[in-house]
């Protein structure tokens, strides 16, 4: 076997997501990681003998390579506490979806026609994640309605993409997430390095902290190989 790490580093100042303000401004929201204690300022608490760091932060949960629950569409939904490993450890398969611009919608051509998605982690790989932490990064391709469509019918588990979001940001009904979260199809956003799983047979592991009243939270993301 071998790994494939599929996340973003999550570290202090990040890219986060934007949020439009009334006045037509932005509100750039980001990660803050520091120590709550340091080495030095531990030291003493051991008499010189030992000393430890603590880490704090503070983020929003819907930030780096992340997992939605269907409560973050749908108050009614389960939230992270409630997925089983079972359901977030998968078959995966990678979708090749490179070569769209900006703002442009991947269309049903797309997806495999024989390959049996049922059960399994679909992942679009539209070779997104070479923009992480610039300005191109946020006027991305996604995926289309007939497509969400079509991944409903073929009774997927889960759907990846490595761009900042799986809906047309410019789309308020929001459809990937309406739909796929209502059918308990989680989402993963900001996926990276999908081109090392082109054609390899993998499992797709996207396991959160269990973490109560939650609707989203970052995963280390990985893929295990077949050799």
């Amino acid at each position: 076997m071998k790994f494939v790490d599929l996340s973003h580093t999550f570290e202090d100042g990040m890219p986060g997501f934007r949020q439009k303000n009334d006045d037509g401004t932005h509100t750039e929201y980001t990660a803050e990681v520091y120590p709550f204690f340091t080495h030095e300022e531990s030291r003493e608490m051991y008499e010189g003998k030992a000393a430890f760091e603590v880490t704090e932060m503070r983020f929003q949960t819907s930030m780096g390579t992340y997992l939605d629950s269907p409560y973050h569409r749908h108050p009614e939904g389960r939230d992270i506490s409630d997925l089983d490993i079972g359901e977030l450890v998968l078959p995966g398969t990678v979708v090749d979806a490179r070569g769209l611009a900006g703002n442009e919608e991947l269309t049903v051509d797309a997806l495999p026609q024989e390959s049996a998605l049922a059960g399994t982690a679909v992942l679009f790989n539209f070779g997104w994640d070479e923009h992480w932490g610039t300005e191109q990064y946020r006027s991305y391709p996604y995926i289309s309605e007939a497509v969400i469509e079509r991944l409903i019918d073929a009774d997927v588990s889960l759907v990846g993409v490595d761009t900042l979001n799986a809906d047309d940001h410019q789309n308020p009904a929001r459809p990937a997430h309406t739909r796929l979260l209502d059918e308990e199809i989680f989402i993963v956003e900001n996926l990276c390095n999908l081109d090392s799983l082109g054609g390899e047979s993998f499992r797709f592991f996207a396991v959160p902290i269990k973490a109560k009243d939650t609707a989203a939270m970052p995963i280390r993301a990985f893929a295990e190989v077949d050799q």
